[in-house]
């Protein structure tokens, strides 16, 4: 059987398309040697308004990026803490999120901004009404279901990092 190769671009190179591919199969080892399967990211035990749970803390660029996306379930009362470098007004959407989320925007102490209930798959603008620390996603109705309204406060926060100046107690 005859094998045909792609003609060299000079003496000894590659075709473009070959380049391509080298460059494609090179960025996917990189982007796999980087990346962090679900679940697997530090998490912390938090306390809202006398609610235990357990966050994972998305404190990076990439982390706040992926957030809860393509996850297909969260144990009972566990979520994702988004944490923000400086206090602003963020919004959350869900594409590629199959799971149907809340969101509580919680400023640099802590104190709940506003909740807002989210549906899955959607590029919907959900946003602090006003500048927001953090963002905490959990299970869709899991704030209601616990009573947690504005101004109620999250504690164990000591273990994660922001760096937005914090309010004085």
């Amino acid at each position: 059987m005859k094998t045909t190769r792609p003609k060299p671009t000079g003496p000894d190179g590659p075709t473009a398309a070959a380049r391509a591919a080298a460059l494609l199969l090179a960025a996917g080892s990189v982007i796999g040697a980087h990346a962090q399967a679900p679940g697997t990211q530090r998490t912390e035990t938090l306390v809202l308004a006398g609610h235990r749970l357990v966050a994972e803390v998305a404190d990076t660029d990439a982390a706040r990026l992926r957030g809860l996306m393509y996850r297909m379930r969260l144990a009972p009362d566990h979520g994702m803490l988004f944490v923000f470098d400086q206090p602003a007004a963020y919004c959350m959407w869900m594409r590629n999120t199959r799971l149907p989320l809340s969101v509580a925007f919680l400023d640099a102490r802590g104190t709940v901004i506003n909740v807002e209930v989210m549906q899955p798959q959607t590029d919907d603008r959900h946003c602090a009404r006003r500048p927001a620390s953090y963002a905490l996603e959990m299970t869709q109705g899991w704030f209601s279901a616990h009573g947690i309204r504005d101004g109620a406060v999250l504690s164990g926060m000591s273990g994660v990092r922001n760096s937005s100046p914090q309010i004085p107690n």
